[in-house]
């Protein structure tokens, strides 16, 4: 068995290639985050064959220029070459990444970065062939399937964790860590949006396979189970949203979700509240996303603005903004090759690709990595969140008890 894993790429969006509806991405990935991370793992020696799959192969060509032009011909030795399902130019293949799965052998790994309703088939098909899975948060769209993908993962002795890089902002893991000495959860408040523009560019799946508050309130969720959770349990969500100008474009789907949220700390029964927003109809600023949060504990508060840190440029050819390079860094060093590796946006899937490679070699069992990566055992409650906010939206804002059984840990959602 090669020391090298190798690895299938599933989904050929915005954030593995930086390629959106036919033109570079016009946000902060304009390289992508999976594809530019995985051609540098290989560049190191990390990673060995690199495969893509995607639904429509004539994508593929443009694609291609694209990653030469983006990665290729701005790093030194950075190759983009990978292998494509469906193939070149095949017009349609729904489940063309179960050919690339069957190119994979047991112990390597896969991402999956697609709509999220249908990270739960590919998670399992993957699953079922002994491959390690990193997916895009959320993780799936309900209990029951977040479920059914522990007890998938743990017979097939396979690594499945949910890609949030907030853990890996050194600002927000010291915050966590510091969060957990301030005593008992009382308060926490989040907001994220981004620009109206993106309603373009997820116009194929926004409402129908998916709203605002999976794709963007799941960063704060998992930021608060991940500080709370060894003290605190979620346990009842009411949902709200605002409505108007994505259906105004012809999107049957919220601007802007709220969740509230009870938390009920352990053992004593205090309880907290949590309020996250998420929104996809801000304006264009100088970030691409708003991402800010208070949080108020017994014996102390915190808050950040993930977007601003002092740090701005202005430029005539792109004007003014306030760059992240913290998450990943584009600009070359000064001999020419790409140098984001402690980016937290590169780390997040780095520490996968290594987890998944101890595993491989014997050196390490699945569930090491609970606590220390966002495992799907150690993500539940994310997910119970999510799908709660989203039975409450449906049920006209009515409030949704989240029950967990602790004789099997199975959790519940009710409407009251």
């Amino acid at each position: 068995m090669s020391n090298k894993i190798n690895v299938l790429m599933v989904g050929t969006g915005e954030y593995t290639t930086g390629y959106v509806a036919g033109s570079t991405a016009a946000s902060d990935k304009r390289a992508g985050v999976i594809g530019t991370t995985l051609f540098d793992l290989r560049r190191r020696g990390l990673v060995g064959n690199l495969l893509m799959a995607g639904t429509n192969g004539t994508k593929y060509p443009e694609i291609r220029r694209h990653l030469q032009r983006a990665i290729a011909d701005t790093y030194r030795d950075m190759d983009v070459q990978f292998e494509s399902f469906p193939a070149d130019l095949v017009s349609r293949q729904a489940d063309a990444y179960r050919d690339g799965l069957n190119r994979l052998k047991a112990g390597d790994a896969v991402t999956v970065f697609t709509p999220d309703d249908t990270h739960f088939q590919i998670t399992m098909d993957a699953i079922d062939r002994g491959l390690h899975v990193l997916v895009a948060k959320p993780l799936v769209k309900t209990v029951e399937e977040h479920s059914a993908i522990i007890q998938a993962a743990q017979r097939k002795n396979v690594l499945v964790a949910m890609e949030v890089h907030k853990r890996w902002d050194p600002i927000y893991v010291d915050a966590r860590d510091r969060i957990r000495q301030l005593g008992e959860f009382s308060f926490f408040q989040s907001y994220m949006s981004q620009p109206k523009s993106q309603l373009l560019t997820f116009k194929s799946w926004a409402g129908k396979s998916s709203d605002i508050s999976y794709y963007l309130n799941s960063h704060h969720i998992d930021f608060s189970v991940w500080a709370c959770s060894h003290r605190a349990r979620p346990v009842c969500v009411r949902a709200s949203a605002a409505t108007g100008l994505a259906q105004s474009q012809g999107m049957d789907t919220e601007d802007t979700i709220t969740l509230v949220v009870d938390w009920e700390n352990q053992p004593s029964g205090n309880l907290a509240t949590a309020i996250y927003t998420a929104s996809w109809i801000a304006p264009k600023s100088d970030v691409h996303s708003q991402q800010r949060f208070f949080y108020m504990g017994h014996e102390g508060e915190v808050t950040i603005d993930q977007a601003h840190r002092g740090y701005s440029i202005a430029s005539d050819a792109s004007g003014y903004s306030s760059p992240n390079p913290l998450f990943m860094k584009y600009t070359p060093d000064a001999q020419g090759y790409f140098s984001g590796q402690t980016g937290y946006g590169y780390r997040s899937i780095e520490a996968f690709i290594q987890a998944a490679h101890e595993i491989r070699l014997g050196l390490a069992q699945p569930a090491d990595f609970n606590s220390k990566l966002a495992t799907a055992q150690d993500t539940l409650w994310v997910t119970a969140i999510l799908e709660a906010g989203r039975q409450s939206l449906d049920s006209g804002g009515q409030r949704v008890l989240i029950e967990l059984h602790p004789e099997n840990d199975r959790v519940t959602l009710t409407v009251a």
